[in-house]
């Protein structure tokens, strides 16, 4: 005799879920998710020095459609997360910076077509996108690379 299948609940779109939860979720625990990741990732532009214009200089990433904010910093050659505004701030869509880290569509064209865009002070905003825009692979190297590249094969649109 087999059980009948129940139904499972219905969970939330994944960007609802991470707009409810990303507020709640201290700058802390994002500090020790995030920092590793972006420092194993840059971790060759930023022994070479090629961020060193961001130190003492605070960027943001405004992830909209997903509520999520991330100032970074440098400090003594790595990648922090902050607490203050951005300088400069790139805005824009998760697919769009999905496109930026997986180059799956040229940086400049993102840019240009106004669906990433750069606010307050344009210079900083430049050199990071060209910092990104400089790197042949990508982000896509390594296990955040692999991630990244599944979620951007689910987020391509079905002919």
């Amino acid at each position: 005799m087999s059980l009948p299948l129940l139904p499972l609940p219905r969970l939330p779109a994944p960007t609802r879920l991470i707009r409810a939860i990303d507020p709640r979720v201290p700058v802390g625990i994002k500090r020790r998710l995030v920092e590793p990741v972006l420092n194993r990732t840059f971790a060759e532009p930023l022994e070479e020095g090629e961020f060193d214009a961001l130190e003492g200089r605070r960027i943001s990433l405004a992830i909209e459609d997903l509520g999520v904010m991330l100032t970074l910093s440098l400090e003594s050659q790595r990648l922090v997360l902050c607490n203050q505004p951005g300088e400069a701030t790139i805005r824009g869509g998760w697919r769009e910076f999905l496109c930026l880290a997986t180059r799956r569509e040229d940086p400049d064209s993102l840019f240009f077509q106004r669906r990433l865009l750069i606010e307050g002070d344009t210079e900083l905003g430049l050199m990071v996108k060209n910092l990104l825009d400089g790197r042949e692979e990508g982000l896509a190297q390594g296990p955040f690379g692999e991630l990244l590249i599944r979620l951007e094969r689910l987020a391509r649109p079905t002919i």
